[in-house]
């Protein structure tokens, strides 16, 4: 069996926020969800999606941080910043380009999912995965994934000339290898629901 992996599926998301609520409930930052759900062209759909840390390969956020705060497990969980270390100064913000890091002005630290390592490390799902009605998020192995769900899920993306690869998996239509990302692109309605109908063939 091979080992369990995360995976997002943006087409699943109904948007009754059970995952953030569940984020707030985690015992290592209770009160404060490090996740947030997303609309997705506001004006011509409701559709939401929610936004977690991918835990990419070669973690920006980390590279750009002065005081060494941001670590990456052995197992490839991107942390959040440690607290001692955190100097406030925004640069992971601006380099993470998921736009997932986010400053608490409160405690002065960058916080952000860490994909509830004090659950995963060991065994457990993380809870935002655990709740979530629709299968929008979740944490299982390649073969649990596939006896469910049609799609292909697919962890690298093209930033214009930067190609990222995270831990954690998308899922898009079947027979998808990468995602260029363009920011310049318009989405249109009947793009999301082209996706979705090939998603669910």
């Amino acid at each position: 069996m091979s080992e369990r992996q995360f995976y997002i599926d943006p087409s699943r998301c109904i948007g009754c926020n059970a995952c953030v609520q569940a984020c707030a409930e985690c015992d290592t930052h209770p009160g404060v969800s490090m996740i947030h759900l997303e609309q997705v062209q506001r004006a011509d759909t409701v559709q939401t999606t929610p936004i977690i840390c991918m835990h990419c390969d070669e973690p920006a956020c980390a590279m750009v941080c002065p005081a060494d705060a941001i670590k990456k497990t052995p197992d490839g969980v991107v942390q959040s910043s440690l607290k001692p270390r955190c100097i406030g100064c925004t640069n992971c913000l601006f380099a993470c380009p998921f736009g997932v890091p986010k400053y608490d002005v409160e405690v002065d630290q960058m916080m952000k999912c860490d994909m509830c390592y004090d659950r995963t490390s060991i065994g457990l799902k993380p809870m935002c995965a655990t709740v979530c009605p629709s299968g929008a998020l979740f944490y299982g192995t390649p073969e649990e994934l596939a006896a469910e769900r049609s799609g292909t899920p697919i962890n690298e993306f093209i930033f214009g000339n930067k190609t990222i690869t995270t831990k954690v998996h998308l899922m898009m239509p079947q027979g998808t290898k990468q995602l260029t990302v363009r920011p310049d692109a318009v989405v249109r309605r009947s793009d999301l629901l082209t996706a979705v109908r090939q998603v669910e063939r």
